[in-house]
């Protein structure tokens, strides 16, 4: 692979296309892009193909309109297609809504791009990569979510704006589900190598915490209309990117444990490192009876959600 790979990426809305011109602009091979849409994916891939004479990139650019066959062979497939709640929409609606179009998807990765790594961003994240890991069949370490990066940047951007000082120098982990139930680790985030327990108070890491779950919402709520998608999207190239280059990075993804931390049978965000064959190792953090058991309720409530998934699949003859 190593800076020659095919990426595929499902879904050309804001954060495929986000995630789509961050991997063009790492130049990590060629990048195709798929919607259900009638030209839309075409009419975006060539909109970023004609900015590359100033951003400096030769990566190919190809958009094509419901045609799966563009996928054929794709080192990464990346899924990011998917419908946002809307008004009057319960929570078991999006589900069984947006885990219809994953499953699809998966259907046609299998077809297309048997020896793929897959990263599902479509939420609810955990549930869909779990139908996603279902439906493909694939090993565990060639399908993962991404959340754990996004949720770790955003808790890292708001430690540099409490203490003022470079976003450089702060590294973040967050655990567990990408939602409310997400668990960061102020002991596990730091600046400059000190932890921030050290830096800050107890009240100030209690709000960075509670602003790093709502981070989304609180995008939501400003947009109106739309959601986060520069962040989304350039955290999920930064895991391509770890896979394509084979970096060894340890980063926090949704992954299927079976043991690790208590649990089994579930996706949930944990650390791992992530090289050219997809998840290559799950790191177990030493974690506080507090951290482990919120870990753990977190990881619940993915399971709930993949039961019902299961549940509704098998009432509809699925």
């Amino acid at each position: 692979m190593l800076g020659k790979a095919k990426i595929a990426v499902v879904g050309a809305g804001m954060v495929g296309s986000a995630c789509a011109l961050k991997l063009a602009q790492k130049e990590l091979g060629e990048i195709v892009l798929v919607d259900v849409v009638e030209f839309v994916a075409e009419g975006k891939a060539l909109d970023m193909a004609e900015s590359s004479p100033l951003d400096g990139f030769d990566s190919p650019l190809v958009g094509k309109t419901n045609d799966f066959s563009a996928i054929k062979n794709s080192d990464v497939v990346v899924i990011t297609a998917g419908v946002a709640r809307k008004p009057g929409m319960t929570r078991m609606d999006l589900l069984m809504t947006n885990a219809g179009i994953v499953e699809s998807i998966s259907r046609h990765i299998v077809e297309q791009a048997p020896d793929s790594i897959v990263i599902v961003v479509t939420n609810p994240l955990d549930v869909m990569t779990q139908v996603c890991w279902t439906i493909t069949g694939f090993p565990r370490h060639r399908v993962m979510g991404q959340a754990g990066v996004l949720d770790s940047i955003r808790m890292r951007y708001f430690v540099a704006l409490e203490l003022g000082v470079s976003v450089k120098d702060v590294q973040a982990m967050v655990l567990g589900s990408h939602g409310d139930q997400m668990v960061p680790l102020p002991r596990y985030t730091t600046v400059g190598g000190v932890p921030i327990t050290e830096l800050l108070s107890p009240e100030a890491i209690d709000r960075i915490n509670q602003r790093t779950r709502v981070a989304g919402t609180e995008i939501v709520q400003l947009l109106k209309t739309g959601s986060a998608y520069y962040a989304p999207g350039a955290a999920t190239a930064e895991m391509v990117e770890a896979i394509v280059r084979d970096k060894k990075r340890l980063l926090p993804a949704s992954v299927f444990l079976q043991g690790e931390y208590g649990l089994d049978g579930v996706f949930i965000g944990v650390p791992v490192i992530l090289g050219q064959s997809g998840v290559e190792k799950v790191i177990e953090l030493k974690l506080t009876e507090a951290e482990l058991s919120a870990l753990q309720t977190s990881a619940e409530e993915v399971r709930k959600g993949f039961d019902d998934w299961q549940r509704a699949r098998s009432e509809q003859g699925g």
